[in-house]
């Protein structure tokens, strides 16, 4: 897709650890940097990856997120790649015999900004592709992360579930606000001016017809330039068009 506003400010954005406990194939790591590069997220630690690291097959994957896999870092354990962090989420849309706090990706978004405005590292933890997190993985979580789908039919593959706790990061931190302000409207000198012009337009070009209703159509005139939210660059866009239609006029 293409830029939709200007680029966003993401020095404010939190930055805890995805972590993927032994991830299967590399092909479904370089998609997961992708989906986390997406939502600029660069904290990628593998544990105990199957076919090792690195693997040939994440760096087609990653269409060019390279820079995540790049600094990727390997563990041997869970413990090891969150000992740096005090706030764990584990991923599973499974129930478990856990007592242990639910939470949505957007309400951990907002547990995680708020821990890494104390100076606390975060984790979450995504489970193998095929048989998602283990009962120990889950233990060492503070709270379940789960995505609220179907369920009847509640299967997403790692890279989806990733992309959707990375963009509810971005969006609760506002880092995805698009810039769609408007440049500063026209004055009300400006605006007259483009009435004026208007009116005397219309004039020469016999608009109005009955001298009884001219007032009327005047104002709604007046009305239908004042709600238009006009800039400047609108209001000397109109008026070349004008000085254009009577010059033709006039020739």
């Amino acid at each position: 897709m293409g830029q939709l506003g200007a680029v966003p400010d993401l020095t404010a954005l939190p930055t805890p650890a995805f972590v993927l406990v032994e991830p299967q194939l590399g092909e479904n790591i370089g998609k997961t940097a992708r989906a986390m590069l997406n939502f600029a997220q660069t904290d990628l630690r593998l544990v105990a990856p199957r076919d090792g690291w690195p693997n040939p097959d994440a760096g087609p994957a990653a269409s060019g997120a390279d820079t995540v896999l790049d600094a990727a870092q390997v563990f041997s354990t869970t413990d090891a790649a969150i000992e740096d962090c005090a706030l764990c989420f584990a991923t599973t849309v499974r129930p478990r015999d856990m007592i242990k706090d639910v939470v949505t990706p957007k309400e951990a978004a907002r547990l995680i900004l708020d821990a890494e405005g104390r100076g606390e590292k975060t984790a979450i933890l995504f489970g193998r592709e095929r048989s998602g997190l283990e009962n120990e993985d889950i233990a060492r979580a503070d709270k379940i992360l789960t995505v609220p789908v179907n369920p009847a039919f509640g299967s997403l593959n790692l890279a989806q579930a990733v992309i959707l706790v990375a963009y509810e990061l971005h969006e609760t931190s506002g880092a995805n606000r698009l810039d769609t302000a408007m440049p500063p409207r026209a004055s009300k000198a400006e605006l007259t001016g483009f009435y004026d012009h208007l009116l005397a337009s219309l004039v020469a070009r016999g608009f109005f017809r009955s001298p009884d209703r001219r007032e009327v159509q005047a104002r709604m005139l007046r009305n239908l330039i004042q709600d238009q939210n006009l800039t400047s660059q609108h209001v000397q866009t109109w008026r070349g068009i004008l000085k254009s239609l009577m010059r033709d006029r006039q020739t």
